[in-house]
C-alpha cells in the first residue's frame, strides 16, 4: 500500500511508531486525554495531553482518507439512522449507515436534521469507493428520509426502483453499531468545537472499520494485522 509521497511525520519530536500507538489506542478504546498521557508515562515517554489531542486531531481524518479505497465493499440493502452528539453544550446528529452485515457504509456528522441533511449524507455514501447504489434503504420514521430519497431518485442519483423502508425494528442493527461511537465519545464529555467532533469521529469511524474486518488484509480481531495496515498506509515501521 502506498501513503502518498508527503511525510505525514515531518517535523513530529516523536517517531511514526509511537505516533501511530496513540492513534490507534484512542481511537479504538474509551480513554481519555489525560488516560493516554499516563499510558506514555508508564511507558517511560512525556508527551503531554494537548500535544496528544493535537496528533489526534490531525491524524484521524488522516487515517480516514487513506483506508477508504481498501475497504470491502458494502452491499446494496442499506440501514440508516442518525444519534445524537454533544457539541459546545449544544446536540448535532451523527448520521450513520451499515449494510445488511453490519458493515460500516458511511457517516456523516451534521449541525442539523432534516432533508438536506439527509441528502448530503445519502451523496457522501455513494461517493465512496468501497459502496454501491442501494437496492433497498431502511430508515426510521424522520420524514426526511422519503423527501430526500425522493429529490435523489428524481435526479438519478439513486436507482429508481431503490426501496424506501420506514420500519424501524429492521434499523436494530445500525442502532446496536451507534453504541460503539457513544462508548467511545463518552470519556470526553462532549467536544469543543463541530471541527474536532468531525475530526474525531472520522477516527473512531474509520478504526471501527478495520475492526470489524472491513479491509482485506486485516482481519477482524487480529490486531497484529490491524498494527501493520495502518504502519503500511502511513509507510510508518509497524
Amino acid at each position: 500500500m502506498t501513503a502518498g509521497k508527503k511525510n505525514p511525520f515531518k517535523g513530529r519530536q516523536s517517531t511514526a511508531e509511537i505516533i501511530l500507538w496513540a492513534v490507534r489506542w484512542y481511537l479504538q478504546f474509551p480513554i481519555s486525554y489525560r488516560d493516554l498521557e499516563r499510558m506514555f508515562a508508564d511507558r517511560g515517554i512525556q508527551v503531554d495531553h494537548t500535544t496528544l489531542f493535537r496528533r489526534i486531531q490531525a491524524y484521524a481524518p488522516e487515517l480516514d482518507k487513506r483506508v477508504r479505497p481498501h475497504l470491502r465493499m458494502t452491499n446494496g440493502s442499506w440501514r440508516v439512522d442518525e444519534t445524537y452528539i454533544r457539541v459546545k453544550g449544544k446536540w448535532v446528529y451523527l448520521y450513520r449507515a451499515v449494510d445488511a452485515t453490519g458493515q460500516t457504509i458511511d457517516f456523516l456528522l451534521s449541525p442539523k436534521r432534516d432533508a438536506a441533511a439527509a441528502r448530503r449524507f445519502f451523496r457522501k455514501a455513494l461517493g465512496q469507493p468501497h459502496t454501491v447504489n442501494p437496492r433497498t434503504i431502511t430508515v426510521d420514521k424522520n420524514a426526511a428520509y422519503p423527501i430526500a430519497a425522493k429529490a435523489m431518485k428524481r435526479a438519478g442519483e439513486f436507482w429508481r426502483f431503490a426501496k424506501l423502508r420506514q420500519v424501524k425494528f429492521l434499523n436494530n442493527i445500525v442502532e446496536q453499531d451507534h453504541r460503539r461511537i457513544k462508548r467511545l465519545v463518552r470519556p470526553g464529555l462532549g467536544f469543543k468545537s463541530f471541527t474536532t467532533a468531525s475530526r474525531t469521529i472520522s477516527g473512531y469511524e474509520v478504526m471501527a472499520m478495520i475492526r470489524k474486518g472491513q479491509v482485506v488484509s486485516a482481519p477482524a480481531n487480529d490486531m497484529g494485522a490491524q498494527n501493520d495496515l495502518i504502519a503500511a498506509l502511513f509507510s510508518a515501521a509497524a
